[in-house]
């Protein structure tokens, strides 16, 4: 693991054999499984924004978050690990690696929490979580991640929900905020439903409201929540690498945070796809680590 300039608001600074007594382990993994072997990632400088985005909140750690009414955190425990080592040219080494980090945590009865990179990354690390524990995947994304290979690469970030169906140990997969154009297509959407996704799409968001989204989430399950920066609007996320417009809003995906929390148990958690090169003044990092925050409040406990 490489030690990050900056740690996520300033938190502690652990080793993966160092987490006793330690609730939630952040680390970042900058490169996934690339289409072009050598090109580096487009999120690959998402985690280093995103620690940089609110260390102001470390001049106070019991500050109130009006948000969840309780200190950032939440009274929990928070480290980081540092960057995984990868690289651009394979993506193989790089799942085993963010697979076996993954692992190294939960062997420690600690939560991970990913910072990506591309939507490639939470492919070892869901699998990682599920290979351990039966586990629901809530994801909230612009586009569904059903494509079963882009030139003949099963891996990529166009694949994520679709390998991630594959994996022992997933109950539901439940799919939030998608829209527009992206690269599936009609049999990738009738091979998500045949699976049983259950999809809520944005409009039925903004349309109907989040009960019926809440409804869906198994009360008591242990959740993986698997975010898609680009599930957010452009307005509140405007660094992502295809822009969607209509999408969720800020509070949209704090009250399913916050709502997962009432009524199930986050093991894990996953955000990717922020472009700091098309961030404006840093707004989106800001949003994603504050949903981070919130998140870290509302992991509950392996089981």
């Amino acid at each position: 693991m490489i030690k990050p300039e900056k740690l996520f608001c300033d938190v502690e600074y652990r080793t993966l054999d160092n987490l006793k007594d330690v609730d939630v382990a952040i680390f970042g993994a900058c490169h996934g499984t690339p289409y072009k072997p050598g090109k580096a990632s487009h999120a690959a400088n998402a985690p280093a924004a995103i620690r940089k985005a609110l260390s102001w909140y470390s001049s106070n750690p019991e500050q109130l978050d009006l948000d969840i009414m309780k200190p950032v955190f939440g009274g929990k425990t928070v480290v980081d690990c540092g960057d995984i080592n990868g690289c651009t040219m394979n993506g193989a080494a790089n799942r085993e690696t963010i697979s076996q980090t993954t692992r190294d945590i939960l062997l420690a009865g600690t939560i991970p929490i990913l910072i990506g990179g591309d939507d490639s990354t939470p492919i070892p690390f869901i699998e990682a979580i599920s290979s351990q524990i039966p586990v629901v995947i809530v994801q909230i994304d612009a586009h569904i991640d059903w494509r079963e290979e882009i030139d003949g690469e099963r891996f990529g970030f166009s694949s994520t929900m679709r390998r991630s169906s594959e994996f022992e140990n997933i109950q539901e997969i439940i799919q939030i905020g998608g829209r527009g154009p992206g690269s599936a297509r009609l049999e990738d959407l009738k091979a998500a439903e045949a699976w049983g996704v259950k999809f809520f799409f944005a409009r039925h968001v903004h349309n109907h409201g989040l009960d019926s989204v809440i409804e869906a989430i198994p009360r008591n399950s242990n959740i993986i929540l698997a975010i898609d920066v680009d599930g957010l609007d452009p307005s509140v996320v405007p660094g992502v690498i295809l822009p969607a417009f209509g999408g969720l809003r800020f509070e949209h995906v704090t009250e399913i945070i916050l709502s997962i929390m009432e009524r199930a148990n986050i093991v894990g958690a996953d955000f990717v796809e922020l472009v700091p090169e098309r961030d404006a003044a840093s707004l989106g990092a800001m949003a994603v680590a504050r949903l981070i925050c919130t998140t870290i409040a509302s992991t509950g406990s392996l089981p």
